[in-house]
């Protein structure tokens, strides 16, 4: 492989070709870009084969990959994770069977390469058509979520592109072993291993270095906290499908049905706390605050979410603590939820524009009218009726696994599946036509 340096790398950028770990990463973007080529041209039914061939892989070397997890798991305290955390980075046989389930649906999909998008004939004869095709090269940057290494790589050779995984160090051995795991896959059903390549060093540098070869990378996915999207967000050159926070709201209508109400706000923060589709702040309509509040709070409590209120929702259910002005603007991870009595269904919708990072947000209503004015003033990647915010999810949604949840409105919103690891191709076909 070349090591060629572009004219848009400069000496004097920290992150450039004088970096010593410069002629490392740009091999790995280089073997990426080649194999994104090669896979482009691959048929649906070879890259189907290699999913199915991933699935199986992940079962039969299940006691591999539970030890390397192990190995991960108890090292996580000492890099400071806490308890939320560290339930993200575990796997058990129950997990891992449900990744490779999540693999064999991928392959169940459709395939997306070469999908017809429009086509017909012009009045002068020319034939067009826009087609779709992979994207190229895909960047993965996420934290402790072992299991997106597996979907990662399976959206992304699935759509006919290569992929770059750089995983939380505190789930190395995991993802060292999923990356063996799928690369062996790779070799044994011809295709380039380098399809799914993965950053070997844990220096922070060379994300940063990767994130300058947009001639050979097309598109960074940070998956984690604020912190690492921001990163990634202001020094990547190529585009970027992130979403900032998973701030959302469950708001319960005055004609609410309590106990669906209830069992939504309970599932949608305590189900799984440290998900980006879990809920920060429940707002409840005044005039069943006083009846619907003390019920909500002590299933809330008794599932072990700390509740933190505005002054109405404190004078209600004395146990809550009150809540700061930076507390509405908080996404916790962690079983805490705030909580605010509002006039009516348009003070929920200010307090949601001025606090939602655009994510998801839920409407429990029996009115429809109350329902449509939801959906059509809330401007989040996705509205729930009736439906705990954790449907926000690809798999839940019918994408099979997901990519990431954008609340980017430029290219990708929501949950990304296939489709959205694509781009378009025109083509034109005629008979010697040439403009006047």
């Amino acid at each position: 492989m070349s090591n060629t340096i572009t004219d848009k790398s400069h000496i004097d950028n920290p992150f450039g070709p004088a970096h010593p770990l410069w002629t490392e990463c740009r091999i790995l973007a280089e073997r990426a870009a080649e194999a994104a080529r090669l896979v482009s041209v691959t048929s649906g039914a070879a890259r189907n084969a290699w999913l199915k061939m991933s699935a199986e892989s992940l079962r039969r070397r299940k006691d591999e990959i539970l030890a390397a997890n192990q190995h991960d798991v108890d090292a996580a305290p000492g890099y400071g994770l806490n308890s939320s955390a560290i339930d993200r980075l575990r796997l058990d046989s129950n997990r891992l069977e449900a990744i490779a389930k999540a693999v064999e649906e991928v392959a169940a999909l459709p395939d997306p390469v070469g999908e017809l998008i429009h086509g017909g004939k012009r009045p002068n004869g020319l034939e067009v058509s826009q087609i779709r095709v992979p994207l190229g090269v895909v960047f993965m940057i996420y934290e402790s979520r072992p299991n997106v290494t597996i979907d990662a790589a399976a959206l992304c050779v699935k759509s006919g592109n290569a992929c770059i995984l750089r995983g939380g160090k505190e789930a190395t051995h995991t993802n060292r072993i999923f990356h063996q795991v799928l690369s062996d896959a790779l070799e044994q059903s011809g295709f380039p291993r380098d399809a799914v390549g993965i950053v070997p060093t844990s220096d922070r540098d060379a994300v940063g270095l990767l994130l300058q070869m947009d001639d050979l990378i097309d598109l960074a996915i940070p998956r984690g906290g604020p912190g690492l999207i921001k990163r990634v967000s202001h020094d990547a050159r190529m585009p970027v499908l992130k979403h900032d926070a998973g701030i959302c709201h469950v708001y319960i209508d005055k004609s609410a049905d309590f106990t669906m109400g209830v069992n939504i706000i309970v599932n949608s923060k305590a189900q799984r706390p440290a998900v980006c589709n879990a809920a920060e702040t429940m707002l409840v309509h005044h005039e069943i605050a006083l009846n619907f509040l003390p019920i909500a709070a002590e299933a809330l409590m008794a599932a072990g979410v700390e509740l933190r209120g505005d002054e109405q929702a404190c004078q209600l259910v004395p146990l809550m603590v009150q809540a700061s002005p930076q507390d509405w603007d908080t996404e916790y991870g962690e079983r805490i939820l705030n909580v605010a009595v509002v006039a009516d269904i348009d003070a929920a919708l200010t307090h949601i524009l001025r606090h939602s990072s655009k994510h998801t947000e839920a409407i429990i209503t029996k009115d429809i009218m109350a329902a449509q004015r939801f959906i059509a003033h809330v401007d989040s990647s996705a509205v729930m009726v009736n439906a705990s915010t954790r449907f926000n999810d690809g798999g839940e949604l019918g994408l099979g696994a997901e990519i990431g949840i954008s609340t980017s409105k430029f290219h990708a919103r929501g949950p990304c599946g296939l489709t959205d690891l694509t781009t378009t191709k025109w083509i034109v076909i005629g008979q010697g036509q040439t403009r006047s």
